[in-house]
């Protein structure tokens, strides 16, 4: 029945014209490929010149892929379901998307020992060879612990993650401003006022080792000694001292030493090279009040300051006089009766020079003479027009 169906087959394919896509439809082997090569040379099954059998003529396989390649032939489920060779056809590791393969050398070798060579190297010199800078230090951990100090130039070091480095400026000043911002920062003087002080702490690295692995956040330990000797120091002084110049060095001074002092004991490694008051108001709330306690203080102070003045002037012309007695009575020592007339007549000129006087004439003259009339008539006289002018 097989041969019957498949020459009924083809029968119907050549009456039609066409080609049956699935090949002959037998399995009988190379008698019915043959038989199908004949069939698709028209009959003709002849040898090729060769001698070699002619290769198979018949219809296209779909489950190929398209163009040249080895000659058609029946499909099988193996054909189907076998992976393609990456070294043949489908370029750059084929369907199977394998990883690429590096160039090869004119040797023949590969160039991936000496990628992976280069690597190692860039390592190394980026992880051994460590420049630090003039105002800088660096600390040195083996496996997160402390190893040494190394100080300014080029330094080596085993490679990371054995030791790594730490490089730190220790010498550029830090500042500090508190408080940060326009916050309000109240404290407490000796005489129960409040006063609004914002000041910068300036400090530096003096030890590096202590500053990196003794405190947990040093930066902020310093912020918070500062903020602590400042209270410390202005509930020491009343209101005035804290927000004149002259109490306001003294101030400074004494929390630079306190900060000092505790930093030290904390074995911070920290140096603190000043304090500086910015500003020293009173609280916002009591602006207007203080203003004017501060203008009746003003008023009493220039009250108290010209009291003082003119105090000091009577001291002085008192000192001036005694001065002068003691000098009159040293030549009346030596002329009593010449230094007592000279007395009695510059006294009574120092009186009468101010006094109306009256002179008393002799026999025949008017007796009454007003010298004092005279004079002031004397003057008005003079300043009349004379004449018809």
């Amino acid at each position: 029945m097989r041969p019957f169906g498949g020459a009924i087959a083809r029968s119907v394919l050549a009456m039609a014209g066409r080609r049956s896509p699935w090949g002959s439809g037998n399995g009988d082997g190379e008698g019915k490929a043959g038989d199908d090569a004949g069939l698709a040379d028209g009959g003709n099954g002849t040898e090729s010149p060769d001698g070699s059998p002619p290769p198979p003529r018949g219809p296209r396989n779909p489950w190929l892929p398209p163009g040249d390649g080895p000659p058609r032939r029946s499909a099988s489920i193996e054909d189907i379901f076998r992976p393609k060779d990456r070294k043949s056809g489908g370029g750059g590791g084929g369907g199977g998307g394998g990883f690429p393969k590096l160039p090869q050398r004119p040797d023949g070798k590969s160039w991936f020992p000496i990628l992976i060579g280069g690597i190692v190297l860039v390592w190394l010199a980026v992880t051994t060879v460590h420049m630090v800078g003039p105002k800088e230090e660096g600390i040195v951990t083996i496996f997160g612990k402390y190893s040494r100090t190394i100080s300014p130039g080029v330094s080596l070091t085993l490679p990371w993650p054995i030791e790594n480095v730490q490089v730190t400026d220790v010498t550029s000043i830090k500042r500090d401003t508190i408080p940060e911002g326009e916050g309000e920062k109240l404290m407490l003087t000796s005489d129960q006022n409040l006063v609004d002080l914002s000041y910068l702490v300036r400090w530096n690295i003096k030890d590096l080792k202590l500053f990196r692995f003794r405190l947990a956040d040093p930066e902020e330990t310093v912020r918070e000694v500062a903020e602590a000797a400042m209270r410390a120091s202005i509930a020491e002084v009343p209101l005035s001292d804290a927000m004149g110049g002259a109490g306001r060095a003294s101030i400074e001074q004494r929390v630079r030493d306190r900060m000092q002092a505790i930093l030290d004991a904390y074995r911070a490694g920290v140096s603190i090279q000043g304090v500086e008051i910015k500003k020293a108001d009173p609280p916002t709330k009591t602006v207007s009040a203080f203003q004017q306690v501060t203008a009746a203080q003003q008023d009493a102070q220039r009250d108290m300051s010209n009291a003082q003045a003119w105090a000091q002037q009577l001291l002085a012309r008192a000192q001036g006089d005694a001065a002068a007695f003691d000098k009159v009575y040293e030549q009346y020592r030596l002329a009593p009766e010449v230094t007592r007339r000279r007395m009695y007549y510059e006294t009574m000129e120092r009186v009468l020079s101010n006094n109306d006087k009256v002179i008393v004439a002799a026999d025949g003259v008017t007796s009454y003479l007003p010298l004092p009339e005279l004079r002031r008539r004397s003057p008005q006289e003079d300043s009349a027009p004379k004449g018809g002018q």
